[in-house]
């Protein structure tokens, strides 16, 4: 059990740390030109569609994360034997190009897709709504990586818990590092 823990915490972390990026990226001064929103201004209803929280620059920095995490990955798991052993699967198979974006977009098309019945149910920015705030990018990225690196049924539940465990705390540690407003 806890190999499988360790696997689907390792095979989701370009997902995790791309949403974690696009969030981080607003707070990189020189970045600042590319924090034009996603939903260009566009409303439905006389409601933005997303917000001004989802960005450009914030699906640009997710998706580089999400990349450059599985290049990280690969290099790892070609250099250690202990990760060629614990993990059960061939990263010389995966392009990283293509899983660290489906992961990376898919975190944030997850987020976004939230975002969108946020703003329609008058839920403001940065207000938490439990529990889809801990499952947007978890749901988004697995249905993205589906169709590219398909993994066994019972994996997707050991993911789906692992990593709705760990946004909260995530979330929290940026609470008290004061990038965040609320503790979760």
């Amino acid at each position: 059990m806890i190999k499988e823990i360790f696997f689907v915490f390792w095979i989701f972390g370009p997902a995790g740390l791309a949403n974690i990026a696009a969030f981080a990226s607003s707070k990189i001064p020189f970045v600042k030109k590319f924090n034009f929103p996603a939903d260009f201004y566009l409303k439905i209803g006389g409601k933005r569609i997303l917000g001004n929280h989802k960005t450009i620059r914030g699906f640009i920095a997710g998706i580089i994360i999400g990349i450059a995490t599985v290049y990280f990955q690969i290099y790892v798991y070609n250099n250690s034997s202990w990760f060629r052993e614990v993990l059960p699967v061939d990263y010389n198979s995966i392009d990283p190009v293509i899983f660290g974006s489906l992961l990376g977009f898919g975190a944030l098309a997850g987020d976004a897709i939230k975002s969108f019945f946020k703003r329609q149910m008058g839920i403001v920015p940065g207000r938490s709504w439990v529990p889809f705030d801990q499952t947007d990018y978890i749901i988004g990225g697995i249905i993205f990586s589906w169709f590219y690196f398909p993994l066994p049924f019972y994996q997707y539940l050991y993911l789906f818990v692992v990593w709705f465990l760990l946004h909260p705390l995530f979330t929290f540690f940026g609470y008290l590092l004061k990038i965040r407003r609320h503790p979760l």
